[in-house]
């Protein structure tokens, strides 16, 4: 039996025990108190001032109001592109959901009044996200989601007269992009798109702490929109909508306007650039009605053209076009999966391609003015005669006149006028040589054509340039290096064939080499050289204008809403011509004997007024492995106290420069100038004698969205095709009838 002291001892310690924890459970309750004390204060008043604006937002929702983008206007302040106002048909969220059904009636009924499925409708208030693919809506849930644009005014009225039938929908005038097409104008290329603004992009202004896009914004994508964007766009209004715990609008918080964006004067003349791609069409036609009986034994395909219209005094492109093109409306709203899918395929000629810029060609003879350069400043005088035979063996390998034509010993003023390529391979073979064969490390040609700008980027003012290609020496080691294991393995694959493995055995082996045969072929802008249409604008502006090689440009200046000049845009010079004012002289000379006496003769020869608008040009026919061969036409012309515009055009596989090319570039230098067929000048039918060097009057009360102004023009517009073709609406006054639409491109889109 345990003893009473013990019992005792056993309930001493028990109350000890139990006041231990009472003391232990006091200090945590107290731990637990004023860590909570601290939090509060933490948050009520350390950060008080976010949370509450952190509170507060997520009780405001933002409404964007998309700035009116500017217009893009021609030298006489003609719009290329503006906005119209269309009746769009737009759907309240909001509004939609409220209903009993989540608004599923209100869009079968409005589904029959604009005549589409109303399953499409349902897709076109979706909400964009990562797992919802177009059509969706990636702007504010809470502004009007446009459905429809261009309703007519019938589909209007039945929505607006009956809106106890349609809540939530709306039908109201709005300004959205459009091509108004002045003079029968596509410059689809040139102008460029507009889409959505992309979630990357909003991203990425996060990321640099900008504000600049919204998501409703519509951002340039390619040609000047894209270039001038941010002088375009403007700035879009905000307002804050109060909303309750369920999402229902209370009140307005914030408000700030929209901001419209500024226009953009260009150098492009809209009378001439209509012009121009009317012309090109003709020469595409013209191409398809001729026979090759040298090659294929085929009519030719003029599959794609262009052709460029330049100021040879400061660079600025007055007319650009390429073929196929495309009517640029199609993007307006969001182009379908089947439109962009037909103007990217090559089988329609891949129309979004801007072919000035990004079409690369063998140059053929229009390149002999290059050659002439570097022959002239390397010691080979313009006062002496060279041979032109029939042809010429180099390595082993004939190179021929065209037709195997001689015409003995003659200067190069007289090789340019005739095209004899015989005195050109002797030239440049002679060079080789003296630069010490293969083992030379330039060639004095290669040379000039870089520095003509060959190889590299014009810099013209709209994205997308290509470099074409120029192969020296230090190219061909390059990539030597860098494909020869390739070549090597490949010359031992017995899956290919015998010549094949020949082939890449040789360049195993020495395909670093620059031959004579690659010197050969490149005095006369063969081989491996390619060129655009823009780079060989620039080649024959900068020989007519005494040396001097201007960037390229298109935009001429920005001008805000109200008229004021924000920025002129002032040609750039981006280098001179390590030529002599003799041999310029020369070449202007020499060019104008083409025109005279040589192989462009057939088109200004006898019925041009060279004493009054001396004309110099170009012939060249650019040989194509596999294809027909490119037609090429270079020129530049104007009054006799200096040329004005260079001119130039080629048409893939459409044969010669003079067949197809030559008879439509006169025809714009007569519209330039206001000749007839016979020669005659009449001032008052000229179009542009020279650029206008003053900047177009804009009236401060005009808008971008204002109707097109109508203007008159009557080019020699050709039937439209019996089918296949996109009939262009025409919205400005005296429009084109139906009958008489215009081609849109080599292949009809």
């Amino acid at each position: 039996m345990p003893s009473l002291t013990n019992a005792g001892r056993s309930r001493g310690d028990g109350a000890h025990g139990v006041r231990a924890r009472l003391i232990i459970l006091q200090v945590l309750v107290l731990s637990l108190v004023i860590t909570l004390f601290g939090r509060l204060w933490y948050l009520q008043i350390r950060q008080g001032d976010e949370y509450s604006k952190a509170a507060v937002s997520n009780n405001v929702r933002q409404v964007v109001t998309p700035a009116v983008r500017g217009a893009i206007l021609d030298d006489q302040g003609r719009p290329l592109v503006a906005n119209r106002t269309t009746l769009v048909v737009s759907a309240s969220r909001t509004e939609l959901l409220k209903q009993p059904d989540k608004g599923e009636a209100v869009l079968e009924r409005l589904a029959k009044v604009l005549g589409m499925p109303a399953e499409d409708l349902k897709m076109k208030i979706r909400l964009c996200d990562a797992e919802v693919s177009q059509p969706c809506w990636n702007g504010s849930p809470y502004q009007p989601i446009p459905i429809m644009q261009g309703a007519t005014t019938e589909q209007a009225l039945a929505i607006m007269e009956h809106r106890e039938d349609f809540p939530g929908i709306t039908a109201e005038p709005t300004a959205v992009r459009a091509y108004p097409a002045p003079e029968g104008v596509n410059a689809a290329h040139t102008l460029g798109y507009l889409s959505p603004v992309t979630d990357e992009e909003l991203a990425k202004q996060k990321e640099d702490g900008k504000n600049e896009l919204q998501r409703s914004d519509q951002v340039g994508r390619s040609g000047l929109e894209r270039t001038y964007d941010a002088d375009l766009r403007g700035q879009a209004g905000v307002t804050g909508l109060s909303v309750d715990n369920v999402g229902r609008v209370t009140g307005t918080v914030s408000e700030t306007p929209s901001i419209p964006g500024n226009h953009l004067v260009t150098s492009i003349d809209a009378r001439i650039q209509a012009v121009a791609e009317q012309q090109l069409q003709e020469a595409l036609l013209r191409a398809r009605g001729t026979f090759d009986s040298g090659n294929t034994g085929r009519f030719f395909e003029g599959d794609s053209g262009a052709v460029v219209v330049m100021d040879v005094k400061t660079g600025r492109v007055v007319a650009m076009a390429s073929a196929p093109t495309y009517d640029p409306n199609v993007w307006v709203g969001g182009i379908s999966a089947k439109d962009y899918e037909t103007l990217s395929s090559p089988e329609a000629g891949t129309p979004l391609m801007p072919r000035t810029i990004q079409g690369q060609f063998a140059p053929g003879s229009i390149f002999k003015v290059i050659s002439t350069s570097a022959a002239a400043e390397n010691g080979y005088s313009l006062k002496g005669n060279y041979p032109c035979p029939g042809s010429i063996t180099v390595g082993g390998i004939t190179f021929n006149n065209l037709e195997g034509s001689a015409y003995g010993d003659i200067s190069l003023a007289r090789a340019l006028e005739v095209s004899c390529n015989t005195v050109f391979y002797g030239l440049s073979y002679d060079m080789w040589l003296k630069q010490g064969g293969l083992q030379g490390t330039h060639h004095p040609m290669v040379d000039m054509a870089r520095a003509y700008g060959l190889g590299s980027v014009t810099g013209i003012d709209i994205p997308g340039e290509v470099p074409g290609r120029i192969v020296d020496q230090s190219v061909r080691r390059a990539e030597w290096e860098q494909n020869k294991a390739t070549w090597c393995r490949n010359a031992e694959d017995p899956k290919l064939s015998a010549q094949q493995r020949l082939v890449n055995h040789e360049n195993c082996i020495d395909g670093w080499q620059f031959r004579a045969g690659d010197a050969v072929n490149f005095a006369i802008g063969q081989g491996e050289t390619l060129v655009t249409p823009l780079q060989m604008a620039r080649v024959y502006a900068a020989v007519a204008n005494g040396g001097t090689l201007y960037e390229p440009t298109i935009g001429k200046a920005v001008v805000a809403p109200d008229g004021r000049v924000v920025r002129e845009i002032q040609p750039e010079v981006s280098g001179k011509l390590p030529i002599s004012p003799q041999t310029l002289a020369y070449l202007k000379t020499a060019l104008q004997g083409v025109s005279v006496n040589g192989t462009a003769a057939g088109v200004f020869g006898g019925t041009w007024p060279m004493d009054k608008l001396p004309i110099g040009a170009k012939t060249g026919t650019g040989s194509v492995q596999n294809k027909q061969s490119t037609s090429w036409f270079a020129t530049f012309g104007g009054p006799t106290d200096g040329p004005q515009y260079a001119v130039v055009m080629m048409v893939s596989q459409g044969g010669t420069g003079s067949g197809t090319s030559g008879p439509s570039v006169r025809k714009i230098y007569e519209a330039l100038y206001g000749v007839d067929e016979q020669g005659n000048i009449d001032p008052a039918r000229a179009m542009l004698p020279s650029p206008p060097a003053a900047l177009p009057a804009i009236d401060a009360d005009s808008s971008a969205a204002a109707p097109v102004a109508s203007y008159t023009f009557e080019p020699p517009f050709a039937p439209a095709p019996s089918g296949g073709a996109t009939a262009v609406a025409y919205e400005a006054p005296g429009a084109l009838p139906p009958d008489r639409v215009p081609y849109r491109g080599g292949r009809f889109v």
